[in-house]
């Protein structure tokens, strides 16, 4: 079964031999997922349901899939950054069970990034979308470099989420470090007075904080302090560069 799978998705999603995927994506899926799991799902996700899949897991993991598949080419590092998260936040067995799910979505509707979106700002606040956006970059920089069509179809990804474009490029920033990289972090121009240096970091920080997040999942609420850490971070570099105290 996992085979079929495997293949189904290699020639529909990937476009890529299911034999190669095959060798990728071995360590996606257990030859095991419990029947009661793949029913619940069912019932969620009916072939008769003319709507995109209403299930944040589902969702969360076909804007993975885009931004995979965003350079051309399938990372085994990026599709194990995204199981390590199913399977850390979710556990392994419901993982398996999404991963299932998501193949018998996708052989009967086209992944739209903007009707999953669509969903998701209806079912969450928007601190919440700024963690969505924050792990799609995590996925595309877990080969160590962002690429320019990943970071582009994260943009599209962020402009569907109704993402503020500085905010957007504020969390963009966290992974490309050029020398402006810290004010754009905070989003500010490096013209910017010292005064407003420290306001900046201040809105920031309330931005980033995880209080914002406490409703979600543990692994997001670790994602946010990885955000609130680059912040204070960006904050400590400009006052080393400026003196500030």
């Amino acid at each position: 079964m996992i085979k079929w799978f495997i293949a189904i998705l290699g020639y529909i999603f990937f476009r890529v031999p299911g034999a190669i995927l095959g060798f990728i994506l071995g360590s996606l899926l257990d030859s095991q997922i419990s029947s009661s799991n793949r029913e619940g799902f069912k019932t969620v996700f009916s072939q008769e349901s003319k709507v995109t899949p209403a299930d944040f897991e589902l969702n969360l993991l076909s804007l993975s899939s885009i931004v995979i598949k965003a350079d051309g080419k399938v990372n085994q590092t990026e599709l194990d950054y995204v199981r390590q998260y199913f399977v850390s936040s979710y556990g392994k067995e419901r993982a398996n069970a999404t991963f299932r799910t998501f193949n018998e979505i996708i052989k009967s509707r086209e992944i739209s990034a903007q009707r999953i979106c669509m969903y998701i700002n209806q079912h969450t606040r928007y601190p919440s979308r700024l963690q969505i956006l924050h792990f799609l970059f995590g996925i595309a920089n877990a080969d160590g470099m962002v690429s320019t069509s990943e970071a582009e179809e994260i943009r599209k990804i962020a402009g569907f989420l109704r993402i503020h474009l500085k905010d957007y490029e504020s969390i963009k920033a966290m992974f490309f470090k050029t020398g402006d990289h810290a004010y754009k972090i905070l989003e500010i121009e490096k013209t910017a007075t010292d005064a407003e240096v420290k306001k900046a970091f201040r809105a920031m920080a309330k931005k980033y904080h995880p209080d914002k997040i406490q409703h979600m999942d543990q692994i997001y609420i670790k994602g946010a302090e990885a955000k609130f850490r680059e912040v204070q971070n960006a904050y400590d570099l400009i006052k080393k560069e400026r003196g500030i105290v």
